[in-house]
C-alpha cells in the first residue's frame, strides 16, 4: 500500500510542475518558441553596411575584404538600439540624486585604494600636464568605478548598431549616425594599425572602451603610453589611463590653477536670471557684468580674471542648484556634455581627495 501511495505522490508532483506548461496558450508557446529561435542579424546582410566597409576600405587604405569581414561579422544589438532612444519628454533632472549615485561609501574607498595605489604616478601627471589628481581620480571614478565596470559589449557590434540602426526617432538621428560612423571607422583603423582583432575589445553600449571610456576617436587623438611599455593600453594599464586624462583635458585647454567653479547666490533686487542662463554652460560674463545682473559671488570669486556662468543643476520638485562656473568648468564638459557628470566628476575627486589627505 505505501508503495502505491508512493507512486501515487510522484504522479501527483509530475502533473504540478507540468501544470503551468499545460495551461499556457498555443499563441503564447509559438511566441516564446520564435523568441528562442529568432535569429541574430549580422551585417553582412545590409547593404547599407557593406558599401560604407567598401568606402571605408578605400579611404583608409585597407583591406576591403578584411574591413567588409570584420563589419559583416557585428551583430546588430536591440538593447543598444532601446538605451539610445530618447528620455520622455518632460522627464525632470535630479542633481540630488544623480550625485548620490557617485559620492557614496563603495565609489570613495575604491577611489582612496586607487590614488594610493598611484600616487607618484598621479603625482606626474599632475605635475607634466597641470590637470590635479583628484580631476583625473573623479572621472575614472564615475566613468568605470576605477575599472570595476568598464562595459560587456562588443564594441564593434555597438557602434555598428549605432552606425546603421540609430533610432530614427531622435531629435539628433541624423548627426548622431554620422558621428558613429565616424567612430565605426577610427575602431577599425585603430585595431588594424594595433594588431588587435576587432571582434575583441569589449566596452559600453556606446562604444566607449577602457578604465576611462575613451571613444575610438579620443583613443586615436588623446591615449598615451604614459608607462613608457611601448604600447597604448586604457584596458590594463593605470598609469596610461591616468596620463591619458590628463592629456585630454590639457588638449581642450584645461587651465592649472584656475577653480572650476565658485558658490553662487542672488540679489533678487536686479536679478536677471534669463539673461545669466542664456550662455548655458558657456562661460560669457566677467565678474562685473555677471554681478550687475544679480549673481553674488564671494571672496576668491571676486578676484577672478576669466569668464563665469551661471550653471543650473535642477533638483525635481525642489529648489534647483546654482554654482558660478568658469573655463574650467567648461572644460570638464568636454569630456562628457553635462554639467551634472562635470560636477559629479569633481565632487567625487574632491571627496576622494579629502580621504586621502586625512591618512
Amino acid at each position: 500500500m505505501q508503495s502505491v501511495n508512493r507512486l501515487l505522490s510522484v504522479l501527483a508532483a509530475a502533473l504540478m510542475v507540468a501544470e503551468p506548461a499545460l495551461a499556457q496558450s498555443p499563441a503564447k508557446a509559438r511566441a516564446n518558441n520564435a523568441a528562442k529561435a529568432a535569429p541574430v542579424f549580422t551585417y553582412d546582410q545590409s547593404e547599407a553596411a557593406m558599401a560604407f566597409a567598401t568606402d571605408l576600405a578605400v579611404r583608409r587604405n585597407l583591406d576591403p575584404a578584411w574591413v567588409r569581414q570584420q563589419i559583416g561579422q557585428a551583430q546588430r544589438l536591440p538593447i543598444v538600439v532601446r538605451l539610445m532612444q530618447p528620455a520622455p519628454a518632460g522627464t525632470p533632472k535630479n542633481w540630488a540624486a544623480y550625485r548620490a549615485r557617485f559620492i557614496e561609501p563603495i565609489r570613495l574607498r575604491a577611489g582612496q585604494r586607487f590614488w594610493e595605489d598611484n600616487r607618484e604616478t598621479l603625482a606626474r601627471a599632475e605635475i607634466e600636464y597641470g590637470v590635479p589628481a583628484s580631476l583625473i581620480v573623479g572621472v575614472i571614478g564615475v566613468e568605470t568605478l576605477y575599472g570595476q565596470h568598464t562595459g560587456n559589449y562588443r564594441v564593434i557590434d555597438a557602434l555598428s548598431t549605432l552606425a546603421f540602426d540609430f533610432p530614427s526617432n531622435h531629435p539628433r538621428a541624423a548627426a548622431r549616425t554620422e558621428f558613429f560612423k565616424s567612430e565605426l571607422e577610427q575602431f577599425l583603423s585603430l585595431t588594424e594599425r594595433t594588431g588587435t582583432d576587432p571582434l575583441t575589445p569589449r566596452g559600453s553600449y556606446a562604444g566607449a572602451m577602457g578604465w576611462p571610456q575613451f571613444m575610438p576617436s579620443s583613443w586615436v587623438k588623446y591615449a598615451i603610453d604614459f608607462d613608457a611599455d611601448g604600447k597604448v593600453d586604457l584596458f590594463n594599464s593605470q598609469a596610461d589611463v591616468i596620463g591619458s586624462v590628463a592629456n585630454y583635458f590639457k588638449a581642450f585647454g584645461w587651465q592649472t590653477g584656475m577653480p572650476t567653479h565658485y558658490p553662487v547666490s542672488f540679489d533678487t533686487s536686479k536679478l536677471d536670471l534669463d539673461t545669466l542662463l542664456a550662455p548655458d554652460i558657456l562661460p560669457s560674463f566677467g565678474v562685473e557684468s555677471f554681478t550687475a545682473k544679480g549673481a553674488v559671488l564671494e571672496g576668491p570669486a571676486l578676484q577672478h580674471t576669466g569668464k563665469l556662468a551661471l550653471v543650473l543643476l535642477e533638483n525635481a520638485g525642489a529648489p534647483p542648484t546654482y554654482v558660478a562656473g568658469t573655463d574650467n568648468f567648461y572644460v570638464v564638459t568636454r569630456y562628457n556634455w553635462s554639467s551634472y557628470y562635470a560636477l559629479a566628476v569633481i565632487e567625487l575627486g574632491d571627496a576622494v581627495r579629502a580621504l586621502v589627505s586625512v591618512r
